[in-house]
């Protein structure tokens, strides 16, 4: 794929944002879209947004549990980047206007304290990490009706939407994170529930994948910087009204509330 296909391809996407209209999967008019191609057209925003103003605070790895690969229709796991703009308050609103047709999931952040570069290893993994933080992904699409292929998600930033991080930091130590529990509750019924078995047999390594892919692209994790490895449970679609909870044993709560009447 030539830079200007990128950059146009890039664009479309961006507009998606801007105009809260989702587009056509980049798939349909692009058939041999690589995932080389879709990362490049994931930069190319990451960049736009960098220059606008926005700054990286981490990273998501997607699509590492089966339940989420068969909800999507994928095979393996993907990366995209976190921005400031995505971070929101645990408990406080959120406006719903600002996606197109979101979704939640409930993970286990890691917040780094040391920076962290591939290739490592599970003990550097864990050495690296200052400590871990019950939260939810909001994911969405700017692809219409969540038509996505691999490349069309990897394009479109991995499906990011959004961030709630809990306020009960936890040392690693000690947690067995494969074996940690999660219920999922949207408006007081309970709707998913999992361990975080389900995410590449554990969260850890969800984040060992990452360094280890972006290393060799001279990308190093940051201390500081937070990586959600992966959703526990298949994700469940919300509007605005919605409160979702999850509750991880050993680790807490957080809490997503969507504000009625956002425009």
């Amino acid at each position: 794929m030539d830079p200007e296909s990128v950059e146009k391809a890039a664009a479309s996407l961006l507009d998606a944002y801007a105009s809260r209209v989702p587009i056509r999967p980049l798939t349909e008019t692009e058939p041999e879209l690589s995932l080389d191609a879709a990362y490049a057209i994931q930069r190319a925003q990451v960049e736009r947004w960098v220059a606008d103003g926005a700054v990286i605070k981490g990273h998501k790895v997607g699509l590492t549990s089966a339940a989420m690969q068969r909800q999507l229709g994928v095979d393996q796991p993907d990366y995209g980047h976190l921005l400031d703009t995505m971070f929101h308050t645990d408990g406080a609103p959120i406006d719903t206007g600002r996606f197109l047709q979101p979704r939640i999931e409930p993970e286990i952040a890691f917040v780094l304290g040391r920076d962290l570069r591939g290739p490592v290893s599970a003990a550097d993994a864990v050495a690296a990490v200052d400590f871990v933080l019950p939260a939810l992904e909001i994911i969405d699409s700017r692809i219409a009706d969540w038509r996505i292929t691999l490349p069309d998600t990897v394009a479109d930033n991995a499906s990011s939407g959004g961030l709630v991080l809990g306020t009960t930091p936890v040392r690693p130590e000690g947690l067995d994170l494969a074996l940690t529990g999660c219920l999922l509750h949207r408006n007081g019924e309970l709707v998913q529930t999992g361990a975080g078995g389900a995410v590449l047999g554990s969260p850890l390594n969800a984040l060992i994948w990452l360094a280890n892919v972006l290393g060799p692209m001279g990308v190093t994790l940051e201390a500081g910087h937070v990586v959600l490895p992966g959703s526990i449970t298949a994700a469940i679609p919300v509007t605005a009204g919605d409160t979702v909870v999850a509750s991880f044993a050993g680790i807490g709560n957080v809490t997503a509330r969507f504000a009625k009447g956002a425009s």
